[in-house]
C-alpha cells in the first residue's frame, strides 16, 4: 500500500514519484548514478524507502544496477532502441484501434489541436523537444479509451523509456517532421471516416516503424 489513511502517501512512494518524475523530466539523464544516502538526504527519509523506490524503478526498466558502481538510470542503445520501437509500434497500433468506439468528439479535437500545435512549430522556430511532448500527447489522446488497461499500461510503460533519451528523432530531419504530422491528419482522417479499425491499426504501426527506421539509417542517438 502506498496511500495511508487520510490520502497521505508512504515515504517509499514519495521517493519513488520524485525519482521518477527526476528521470522522466530528464533532471536525472541516462547514466547518472543514484546515490542512494544523498537521495535520503535530499527527500528526508532514511535509506530503507529509497532502496524500496528504486527497486520499484528498475521493474519498470528505468533504473538499472550495475556492478561496482550501484543503481543509475538507464540508457538506451541503439538495438534496445530499435526494438522498443517495434514493441510500441505493435501495441500502439492495437491499442488505438481498441479505442476508436471509445473516442469522443472532444477526444478528436483535442488530437486535432495538438496536430495543429506540432503544425505551427514546423512554420516558426523549430522546438524539437516541444514537439516530442505534443506528439506523444496526440498518440496518447487516441489510445486512452482503451478498454484493454493491461495493454494501455504496458503502453505506457515503454512511451517513459524512450521518453528518458534526452534529444528528439524529429530533430534530425524537419522534413520527417512534417510527414509525421500529415501521417497524423491520415490517421484522424481513416478514425472519423468510420474506416475498419485494422486499417487505422496498421497504418499506426506503420506509422511508429518509420520512425524507428528513420533513426536506424542515422548515426544519431534515439529519440524520446
Amino acid at each position: 500500500m502506498t496511500e495511508h489513511a487520510g490520502g497521505s502517501i508512504s515515504k517509499s512512494e514519495k521517493v519513488y514519484r520524485t525519482l521518477r518524475q527526476g528521470i522522466l523530466s530528464g533532471r536525472y539523464s541516462a547514466g547518472y548514478r543514484l546515490v542512494l544516502d544523498r537521495i535520503a538526504r535530499e527527500v528526508g527519509v532514511s535509506a530503507v524507502p529509497v532502496r524500496e523506490a528504486v527497486r520499484r524503478l528498475e521493474a519498470e526498466g528505468l533504473v538499472e544496477f550495475q556492478r561496482n558502481v550501484g543503481a543509475i538510470v538507464t540508457g538506451v542503445d541503439k538495438k534496445d532502441y530499435a526494438v522498443t520501437m517495434e514493441t510500441m509500434a505493435v501495441m500502439e497500433g492495437y491499442a488505438t484501434a481498441l479505442s476508436i468506439p471509445y473516442l469522443t468528439e472532444e477526444d478528436l479535437k483535442e488530437a486535432h489541436e495538438l496536430n495543429e500545435q506540432m503544425r505551427e512549430l514546423l512554420a516558426g522556430s523549430f522546438d524539437p523537444r516541444k514537439f516530442t511532448t505534443l506528439n506523444n500527447r496526440f498518440h496518447r489522446v487516441l489510445t486512452q479509451r482503451c478498454p484493454n488497461h493491461r495493454l494501455f499500461d504496458l503502453l505506457e510503460r515503454e512511451w517513459d523509456r524512450i521518453t528518458i533519451i534526452r534529444r528528439s528523432a524529429f530533430a534530425f530531419d524537419p522534413k520527417y517532421s512534417t510527414r509525421s504530422v500529415n501521417e497524423h491528419d491520415e490517421i484522424l482522417k481513416l478514425i472519423e471516416e468510420g474506416s475498419p479499425s485494422v486499417d487505422v491499426e496498421l497504418l499506426v504501426r506503420e506509422h511508429k516503424m518509420r520512425t524507428m527506421r528513420k533513426y536506424i539509417a542515422t548515426d544519431h542517438k534515439p529519440a524520446y
